[in-house]
């Protein structure tokens, strides 16, 4: 209960106030309203005091962001930093707000050193809903929705921010605000006066324009009505006075942000409701649910045990599936496309002039005229406001893991990128950008509250730390670097009138004739240009941060970050953990981050006689021939494809204990890939290692991409009937098997390898044969998977460890050896299964030999054991 009372406290109750209000209501929220409407006036404190029965606003502590007033001392508000009045919680979630001041004069000093944000928070909060109220506004003549204080609080795990949004919405929804000059005149507030919700965000800023600035009718002097205190006509610096009206005080700022971000967050889950809704229906009936129109948005809906609407999800809804190589038609139905595609258009442009009317309102001292009070003066809600809503919306947006989509949604992102840099460049905010977002991920439903009223109801809400807005960001600017490097060899001639020669070749005297090539090189300038926006972002955030917050914080925060290693890094040993559970964790955070590198796939030039004399380099490559005939070349639609490929590759390749895929692509030559996959676990090719070579040709995506399996012992051994000795992949994706083939433009590498690794290595491999697939679990199908898993430890476990493919030879180490006592006892099991038959070339030969294993598979199993020893030994194979 002490950490219960320590809020009451710091919302103006005393301690026996709040034990007392405690004992009688079990909910904080509840025991704070009736500690403020003076039902506990009675109780003293062991002083003898009696509080005051009206709400107090919480007294700003040293734990509030710091802003220039306050470097200059002239922010009156704060106290002397007693340590009675700091939150504990609030100060280890967000340093920024930690009172350590000492050093700060010191450029190469870190302020917060030892102190950082950590994702291993959770944090249960019982929040309160209650029915919503609709009232009529009679200055704008509309019906709108009354915000509660519920909704109001709503996604507030922090104590010192609870207490700040409790007490500003207690001081703008009742009360008096009295006339600043002494006449003794006082006005009531009332809850639609700041908190009504419109239809539009528009309709809400004239409304309170047209409150805000109030006259006295007894004085007949100005004040505001938010505030209470005296305006005057000397802020010159506004480019209108109606700018400067919402834009004089702190509480403006906290309610006008509190108001409208809860407004972009309804929109946004509204349209994620949308999408959702027809995807159901269309799965139904065809048929689409009628939806009635509100007049005004309604944050909260009548009671239901099963209504969730007013929480996001706690899982934002399954990823698409990808396909395993069998989905995609030629004859796909694309019907409602464009429709679907206009449909977002308008969603994201609605989106997109939301965050644009808003964004006016953050805190920012490079405003048009300069700052105002406002922007000095940042109100402690507002800090609160945007993680819990701004980060709620930003962070499904940043988590789209397709960076074409999101170059397309263009209008939507670039405005979520304006906020990102504006945010960043304030110093009260700046904090925010390297904080985790605090997510829903339990909820528990209680039925009613202490009050007794059916119209509300509790919920026990479980939050937990998630990545933050810099670290999802720069997930995106991964992709955007890799999509970059595939688009380098753009050139800029559609930027250059056409010569005379070109325009006789169009056949048109104009030279404006159908150009195929110049009109795709658009299309690259287009996701040219988004990615370079991105990169921009990025480091307008950093440069940001390193004013506002040092070096040493940035440098921090950036260690921090999703990684692309390159060749050149420095290899970091991971450790196996003591448990299965910890080296699971080890293994998957070391895929994770090394499964895809970009490093030199050439072949160092021969001094020898003879030698080739071009500059064209060869690479340790099976489709080398066809690579250097396309050095140089320039193919817009092919840059195109494989930028776009890139940039989902970086950040999307499978990774997992039981089967991951890892890429390796030529640094300067981004069309020459090695691939190689792990068998999964349940098959016979588990844990095993499997390389294919992998060449984007000059008409890809119109056409599948070129794959040579090369874990064939030599050409001697057949994996599977769709793995030839030669190296042949048999997939319908490639073309060169029957079934739904690749579909031009919409097809991706990404498939093809899920498709291999999925559907080609699977559980029973015999019943890929053409006329054997309903032989599963017979006893030439075991006999073929016996064979395989010979196959497998001679060449793709013992083979590889002991001459490991380039350039894969560190991930094939680290593999086996995080991996070894989980193989030791896999073999150990393929021993006792093992037919007692010697190793085939991948045929099945129905000739069985008499009893126990062949000697070559015990031989080549306790070879590879004492390899894995070695290994988890840190000796060297």
């Amino acid at each position: 209960m002490d950490r219960e009372v320590q809020q009451l406290v710091e919302m103006g109750a005393t301690v026996a106030q709040a034990r007392a209000a405690l004992e009688r209501y079990k909910d904080v929220m509840q025991a704070a309203e009736r500690i403020f409407d003076g039902s506990f006036d009675h109780i003293i404190d062991d002083g003898g005091a009696s509080e005051s029965s009206a709400p107090a606003r919480p007294k700003q502590n040293a734990n509030r962001p710091i802003t220039p007033d306050d470097a200059e001392g002239e922010d009156e508000e704060v106290d002397d930093g007693n340590e009675d009045d700091e939150d504990e919680d609030y100060v280890d979630y967000d340093s920024d707000y930690e009172d350590k001041v000492t050093g700060r004069s010191n450029s190469n000093a870190d302020p917060y050193a030892g102190i950082f944000f950590s994702k291993d928070r959770r944090e249960e909060v019982i929040e309160v809903e209650e029915e919503p109220e609709v009232a009529m506004v009679p200055d704008v003549n509309e019906q709108a929705t009354l915000m509660n204080q519920g909704q109001w609080m709503k996604g507030c795990p922090e104590g010192g921010e609870q207490s700040f949004l409790f007490s500003l919405y207690q001081e703008l929804s009742q009360g008096e605000c009295r006339c600043p000059h002494g006449c003794g005149q006082s006005i009531p507030r009332q809850k639609r006066d700041f908190f009504t919700i419109f239809a539009e965000f528009p309709t809400y800023i004239i409304h309170l324009r047209n409150i805000v600035p109030r006259t006295c009718t007894k004085c007949t002097k100005t004040f505001c009505f938010a505030c209470g205190e005296p305006t005057t006509p000397d802020h010159q610096k506004a480019t209108s006075k109606e700018d400067d009206v919402l834009l004089h005080c702190s509480n403006l700022q906290g309610v006008i942000l509190g108001v409208g971000l809860a407004m972009l967050e309804k929109t946004y889950d509204d349209q994620d409701q949308d999408v959702t809704s027809d995807e159901t229906n269309k799965a139904t009936n065809g048929k689409r649910r009628k939806v009635q129109v509100a007049p005004a948005p309604i944050l909260q809906h009548e009671f239901d045990d099963d209504d969730d609407e007013d929480y996001p999800p706690m899982v934002q809804g399954k990823k698409a599936k990808l396909g395993v190589g069998y989905a995609g038609d030629v004859r796909e139905d694309v019907s409602g496309q464009l429709e679907a595609l206009a449909l977002q258009r308008t969603k994201d442009e609605k989106l997109a002039q939301l965050l644009s009317n808003i964004r006016i309102y953050l805190p920012s001292l490079y405003r048009d005229g300069g700052g105002r009070t406002s922007d000095y003066l940042v109100h402690p809600t507002t800090l609160a406001h945007l993680r819990r809503r701004f980060n709620l919306v930003s962070s499904r947006l940043l988590r789209n893991d397709s960076l074409t989509d999101m170059s397309d949604r263009s209008v939507l992102y670039i405005e979520l990128f304006e906020w990102l840099e504006t945010v960043s460049c304030h110093e009260a905010l700046a904090s925010m950008m390297a904080m985790p977002i605090m997510v829903a991920t339990q909820k528990e439903t209680r039925r009613g509250s202490p009050r007794g009223s059916s119209r509300i109801r509790e919920r026990s809400i479980v939050y937990e730390g998630s990545s933050g807005p810099r670290e999802l960001l720069e997930a995106i600017v991964i992709q955007a670097k890799a999509a970059l490097k595939g688009l380098e060899g753009l050139k800029l001639s559609q930027d250059v009138e056409m010569t005379e020669e070109e325009k006789r070749r169009t056949g048109n005297e104009k030279g404006k004739a159908a150009d195929p090539g110049r009109a795709v090189s658009e299309e690259n300038m287009k996701l040219l240009r988004f990615c370079q926006r991105i990169l921009g972002t990025a480091k307008a955030i950093d440069r940001s941060l390193v004013d506002t917050k040092g070096d040493a914080f940035v440098k921090r925060l950036h260690a921090s970050l999703p990684k692309i290693p390159n060749s050149d890094d420095d290899d970091t040993w991971v450790e196996a953990g003591e448990t299965e559970e910890s080296t699971v964790k080890a293994y998957e955070e070391w895929a994770s981050r090394v499964r895809f590198e970009y490093c030199d796939l050439t072949i160092p030039p021969l001094e020898a006689p003879g030698q080739d004399d071009d500059d064209v380099p060869h690479y340790k490559f099976y489709y080398n021939n066809e690579a250097r005939m396309l050095a140089n070349s320039d193919i817009p639609k092919r840059s195109l494809a494989i930028a776009k490929e890139l940039a989902v590759l970086t950040t999307n390749l499978p990774v997992d204990w039981n089967s991951s895929i890892f890429m390796r692509v030529d640094e300067t030559r981004v069309d020459v890939i090695k691939v190689l996959v792990t068998g999964a676990d349940g098959t016979p090719y588990h844990n095993g290692c499997y390389l294919f070579d992998v060449f984007l040709g000059a008409a890809y995506n119109q056409s599948p991409p070129m794959v040579k399996y090369m874990t064939t012992h030599g050409g001697k051994y057949r994996f599977n009937p769709n793995l030839y000795a030669d190296g042949k992949v048999c997939l319908s994706l490639l073309g060169t098997w029957s079934g739904p083939g690749w579909v031009s433009g919409k097809s991706t590498l990404l498939q093809v390898l899920v498709s291999i690794q999925s559907m080609i290595l699977c559980e029973e491999p015999y019943l890929n044969e053409p006329g054997w697939a309903s032989m599963a679990g017979t006893v030439q199908s075991k006999a073929y998977s016996a064979n395989v898993r010979r196959m497998v430890v001679r060449t793709a476990m013992l083979g590889n460890l002991k001459n490991p493919p380039e350039p894969f030879g560190d991930v094939i180490h680290t593999h086996f050896r995080l991996k070894a006592r989980s193989i030791v006892e896999q073999l150990d099991r393929w021993l006792a299964e093992d037919d007692g038959r010697p190793i085939g070339d991948g045929g099945y030969s129905p000739k069985a030999a008499a009893g126990g294993s062949s000697s070559g598979f015990q031989s080549d199993v306790n070879e590879l054991k004492s390899l894995l020893l070695k290994l988890q030994a840190g000796e060297s194979s």
